[in-house]
């Protein structure tokens, strides 16, 4: 018998709290009386907890469990999480101490943030939600985040992506615990993708602060404006009234890459806009977006997606409208 504990607490997403022990709760039945089953408990430091959305929650005292999930919590960019985190001290000293006696500790989107505050991922691979990502690298550079992957176990830490990421490891603990064959039919059962391996393909640039102000803003706006033109530092710089030594520190300097990496992932970003929207061949968008190789643009299309266009098509295609 595995023991589980979710650890509850003011503001944690409510569907996190439960989003494990009901998947578990399926497998189990799913495996039969013959497999080793799960002890699922809530827990928590407090009395009371009320979760995201003013839903109250009933919880156990903290006990010793093999594995202890920390859900995420509500969380916006911009808002200040450090004066979420010193809310919670008593939350995370519980996950300091469960790490501490050699139990697995496991985070949920920005429940990776509480682990931060314990000190566990420092020196540890680990990932939360792309939307995320670049927040938790700054406020903990120990970390050696990894924002593309859904899953991530480093010496006894998992961490994952955001929200549905939990049915990901989930399943993972189910594959470990009672076989693949167990956690690839409780899949089905509950319509859960088992074949994931990346967040990348989630990833809408458009959610994400913008990088660059004053200089590069203008160069931004211009190569979005003019996808499918050659690309020619030499005459992107004379349009801005610089060398190209300039263009490419200025730039680099605001924006944090090369005009061509930034005009790259803006040809991928109208891509997989065109892929997702409309009929047009794959070859199509490719010269639409400024590539005269389909060979070419697929490699590039998929280092940035994660997947093949025809692939991230297929996945993400939207309906369209009838005539």
């Amino acid at each position: 018998m595995l023991r589980v504990g979710v650890l509850a607490y003011p503001g944690c997403f409510a569907s996190e709290v439960f989003g494990v022990p009901d998947l578990l709760t399926m497998a189990t039945y799913v495996a039969g009386p013959d497999h080793a089953g799960y002890e699922v408990s809530v827990v928590s430091p407090r009395r009371r907890v009320v979760a995201s959305g003013g839903v109250t929650l009933t919880v156990s005292p903290l006990r010793e469990v093999d594995v202890l999930v920390v859900p995420g919590f509500e969380h916006m960019l911009g808002q200040d999480i450090g004066a979420k985190l010193a809310r919670l001290a008593g939350e995370v000293e519980a996950i300091r101490a469960h790490a501490a006696a050699g139990n697995v500790v496991v985070s949920i989107c920005v429940g990776a943030f509480l682990l931060a505050e314990a000190g566990l991922l420092d020196h540890r691979r680990v990932t939360t939600s792309w939307l995320f990502a670049d927040e938790l690298a700054r406020r903990r550079p120990e970390a050696l985040v990894q924002p593309e992957h859904l899953v991530v176990t480093d010496r006894g830490v998992t961490t994952t992506a955001a929200f549905s990421a939990m049915y990901d490891f989930a399943l993972g603990l189910i594959r470990e615990h009672n076989g693949a064959e167990v956690a690839r039919k409780t899949a089905r059962v509950a319509l859960v993708d088992d074949a994931r391996s990346s967040q990348t393909p989630y990833v809408d640039a458009r959610l994400l602060p913008r990088p660059g102000n004053g200089f590069a803003r203008p160069v931004m706006r211009w190569l979005d404006q003019n996808l499918a033109a050659r690309y020619d530092l030499a005459a992107l710089a004379g349009r801005f009234n610089v060398s190209t030594r300039t263009m490419l520190r200025r730039f680099a300097a605001e924006a944090g890459q090369s005009p061509l990496e930034y005009l790259h992932s803006a040809r991928v970003r109208r891509a997989r806009h065109l892929l997702e929207t409309t009929d047009r061949t794959v070859a199509g968008i490719c010269a639409a977006v400024g590539y005269r190789d389909p060979g070419t643009f697929a490699a590039l299309f998929a280092k940035h997606t994660g997947r093949r266009p025809r692939d991230y098509r297929a996945a993400f295609r939207r309906s369209l409208p009838g005539p």
